[in-house]
């Protein structure tokens, strides 16, 4: 996918909201989120496929501003797909200069070299039932820090199967946390207690995670 400014220190941006963050080991913080415009992938169960083409171009300076109003030092730069947007990584830079707490989502297709080492990556790895699988850039795996966090979507028990030799494979628990979270798909959904259930059989030391900010906003909000 080409991607194009009319400005050169500017991003396309899909929403900008705070938040309670609902994910990784975060969860439950008041957070800023800066949602980028663009995707590479298409998973079967994508719940922002409205950050496929929608978004508004900004400049990184008006980005910033609009993140000191909201007084909170803890900032998710999500999609889409961030990285697919080269300067997103200027505005990392501003973040990390002024004092912030970075975090950044990326579907981990992308390689991550090029993020600043004080970013705590979470890496979104595709299991089968994404649709996905074959896009995961496996060389990110050598790549992560202790402060980074690789996750799991969870479809189904072949999807558990396959993350467990991922896990296992790359030796991902000794690099840095690792996050199981189940489907969220209303009624094809998978029941957390069958992934608690897998997880615990397994005796792996992953982290299972539900989506908190579906369970306080609903399924199908948005910017919150």
């Amino acid at each position: 996918m080409k991607i194009t400014y009319t400005k050169e220190n500017s991003l396309i941006v899909n929403e900008i909201f705070y938040s309670i963050q609902g994910e990784s080991t975060h969860a439950g913080r008041p957070c800023v989120f800066i949602r980028l415009t663009y995707c590479n992938l298409r998973c079967t169960y994508c719940d922002t496929e409205y950050a496929f083409e929608e978004g508004k171009e900004i400049t990184i300076e008006t980005i910033f501003k609009q993140i000191q109003k909201y007084n909170c030092k803890l900032v998710e730069i999500t999609g889409g797909e961030p990285l697919l947007q080269k300067n997103v990584h200027s505005l990392i830079t501003l973040l990390c200069d002024n004092g912030y707490e970075v975090l950044l989502e990326t579907g981990g297709s992308i390689d991550i070299s090029d993020v600043d080492q004080r970013v705590k990556i979470i890496l979104d790895i595709k299991c089968p039932s994404s649709g996905m699988s074959k896009k995961n850039y496996w060389k990110n795996l050598s790549k992560l820090k202790p402060i980074d966090e690789v996750k799991f979507v969870i479809c189904d028990r072949n999807d558990f199967k396959w993350a467990v030799d991922k896990i296992l494979e790359y030796n991902l628990t000794k690099k840095c946390t690792v996050l199981m979270s189940p489907v969220v798909l209303d009624s094809a959904s998978l029941k957390p207690s069958d992934l608690a259930k897998w997880i615990l059989k397994s005796q792996l030391p992953v982290r299972m995670q539900i989506q908190l900010h579906k369970i306080i906003w609903g399924i199908n909000s948005r910017g919150v």
